[in-house]
């Protein structure tokens, strides 16, 4: 087996394994019938989804036609921008319920989405300030609207110590 573009190959493997680690993840949920679907319906057609799409491309990058000369080989790893994303998600997570066995308390909808903003935008290379509060701005605007007015969810807006 002659594999003629790695990204393809690698990044099908990968999408294969995150859409079965969902698909097993979702059957510990009840999966119910298309008629009456349970709540690990979704997550299991997705995750079924996912891994046939990444069989797809998988099967691709062995078949292509007209390869790349160079393979396509997959370039290093760019540390600084997972890094920052990664970093960007798990600050949403604790400001936006908080972990009270820390000591650190709700910081509430509006800060978690500003923190994630700023923070994600650090693993661009053309980072703005100025870009970040106004993509910052247009988010939490949205999803208060959204989530707190439209779909009334319950979540904290802002710090538990505020309200």
């Amino acid at each position: 087996m002659l594999i003629k573009s790695q990204k393809d190959f690698f990044s099908g493997l990968m999408f294969m394994a995150i859409g079965i680690a969902f698909a097993v993840g979702a059957t510990n949920y009840t999966v119910g019938t298309a008629a009456r679907m349970g709540p690990g319906y979704f997550p299991l057609l997705l995750g079924i989804l996912l891994a046939v799409l990444g069989g797809l491309i998988v099967l691709t990058s062995i078949i292509r036609r007209n390869p790349p000369p160079d393979g396509d080989p997959i370039g290093r790893w760019v540390w600084k921008p997972l890094f920052f994303i990664l970093a960007a998600n798990f600050a949403f997570g604790v400001l936006l319920v908080g972990l009270p066995s820390v000591g650190i308390p709700s910081m509430g909808l509006i800060v978690a989405i500003y923190a994630l903003t700023i923070i994600a935008s650090l693993a661009s290379p053309e980072f703005s300030i100025k870009g970040a509060l106004g993509l910052a701005t247009v988010l939490a605007v949205g999803s208060y609207l959204v989530f707190i007015k439209s779909l009334s969810l319950v979540l904290p807006v802002w710090p538990s110590f505020v309200g």
